[in-house]
């Protein structure tokens, strides 16, 4: 059974504002600390609003309430975007638990609005297009750009806090994330029934294939797992983002910087919300371990994988949608 709040450390990240401060250097070292470790945190003082995450929350509950055949007009195309339904997606490439049944979630997802003369649409990067929105929900564009927006500048000045707290400079990084790769996923998850069977989740257990991961909730049931290998209850903490380092970054830390395990058992009572971003280098990068995290001492742990070849793999797996059209992505 999960343990309560167990290890998840709280990080005051107000001082991301001042780099050049004595507190900048202790926040690094308590990032450093954390997710070489644990490899997931709160963070709080980060310096975006409660109105605009309640609004997000909000603009997620309104979103799911929509009849379903509003839902399916935008479903789920080869670029990543729109609505994903129930029963759409298993987690089978997961190394934690191979899932044999499909994530008891629905949700819908943006990333990077590029138009059809974006640089990496007329390159035909993989997954670079346009999103897609809901008919019926005035203002519902305007809010989740908004918040994708804030969410990246933040993500951006986590990651370089993450370089320095392992020794590695920035700049190594720096051109990757010009033009990164986001998500916006606005979740629901159903209440789980008393006689659900046991290996039905919300979100089987796995890890993230990104950098950085940013989560508000407004129930519980996301749970970590532990170093014993015991799942730890993450519940809501006001103020806060539960922040998770995803593969990518593991990757560049050479296996420094920890990615965590982690699941959804939503057993609240009533139907749990969620908004997940995600934020990761531009899809051509090719990832491999920084020279600032090899010595010989800590020897290269991973082979270098470029992450559009990485995440192609990992969507073909999980979702139907990219398995019914395997082959035709660009």
């Amino acid at each position: 059974m999960p343990n309560h709040c167990k290890a998840v450390p709280v990080i005051d990240v107000g001082a991301l504002a001042a780099p050049d401060s004595t507190a900048y250097d202790q926040l690094c070292c308590d990032l450093g600390h954390a997710y070489s470790t644990m490899g997931f945190g709160y963070i709080r003082n980060h310096g975006i609003s409660n109105e605009l995450i309640a609004g997000m929350i909000e603009a997620t509950k309104t979103f799911h309430a929509l009849p379903i055949e509003v839902k399916m007009k935008i479903e789920l195309n080869l670029n990543h975007r729109g609505f994903i339904p129930m029963n759409s997606a298993t987690d089978v490439r997961s190394e934690i638990e191979a899932a044999q049944r499909p994530n008891q979630s629905e949700s819908f997802i943006m990333m990077r609005e590029a138009d059809p003369q974006d640089p990496d649409v007329l390159a035909g990067v993989f997954l670079a297009g346009s999103n897609q929105w809901p008919a019926d929900m005035p203002g519902f564009r305007e809010r989740a750009m908004k918040y994708h927006h804030v969410l990246s500048r933040l993500a951006s000045q986590l990651l370089q806090a993450l370089c320095r707290a392992i020794g590695a400079d920035f700049l190594e990084l720096k051109a990757h994330f010009d033009c990164p790769t986001t998500f916006l996923r606005l979740l629901h998850y159903p209440e789980r029934q008393p006689d659900t069977p046991l290996d039905y989740y919300g979100s089987a257990p796995h890890v993230d294939f990104g950098c950085i991961t940013l989560l508000t909730q407004d129930q519980c049931g996301l749970q970590v797992q532990g170093a014993a290998g015991d799942w730890l209850h993450v519940p809501p903490v006001s103020n806060t983002f539960v922040m998770n380092v995803g593969t990518m970054l593991s990757r560049w830390s050479n296996g420094v910087l920890r990615s965590t395990a982690h699941r959804v058992i939503n057993e609240s009572g009533r139907s749990r919300f969620s908004v997940a971003f995600f934020y990761d280098p531009h899809m051509n990068t090719e990832i491999a371990p920084l020279k600032s995290c090899v010595s010989k001492d800590h020897p290269v742990c991973f082979e270098p994988v470029v992450y559009r070849d990485f995440v192609r793999d990992q969507l073909q797996a999980t979702y139907i949608h990219h398995q019914l059209h395997d082959g035709q992505d660009t």
